[in-house]
């Protein structure tokens, strides 16, 4: 028997995973392609909403996943505030381009990963399955 990508992802345990990104369409692929796999996926359009959905409860998300450019609050923005509450899961940031001085800022943060858009969706399962 063959075994398909969304089989073999569902038997490893499941995930909270907030992902964070301004365009509609990449958080609906997203939630489509982690949901398949069996995670638990809650979507914020920028970092604002983002924060406000960890700080209401901390241990609710074994990952945190945002875009770099948001309008209200970017991810650079996001990730310091996560590092002030203390948030105890991984973050990982999904960029289509971050200059040399940004990512930099993220590795001090202790950003967990940085992913370069377009991002394989076989990726971003591998991502949230290395939490």
């Amino acid at each position: 028997m063959i075994s398909t990508p969304e089989k073999s992802f569902a038997k490893a345990k499941t995930k909270r995973v907030l992902y964070v990104d301004d365009m509609r369409e990449l958080r609906t692929v997203a939630s489509l392609a982690l949901s398949r796999c069996g995670h638990k996926v809650d979507c914020a359009p920028d970092g604002k909403d983002a924060l406000e959905m960890v700080t209401a409860d901390p241990g609710a998300y074994d990952i945190v996943i945002s875009d770099h450019h948001m309008v209200v609050m970017n991810g650079l923005e996001l990730v310091m505030k996560l590092r002030e509450i203390k948030y105890p899961g991984k973050i990982a940031i999904v960029s289509s381009e971050l200059n040399g001085d940004v990512e930099e800022e993220y590795r001090g943060l202790g950003v967990d990963k940085i992913l370069y858009k377009p991002v394989a969706l076989s990726d971003l399962r591998a991502l949230v399955l290395d939490t």
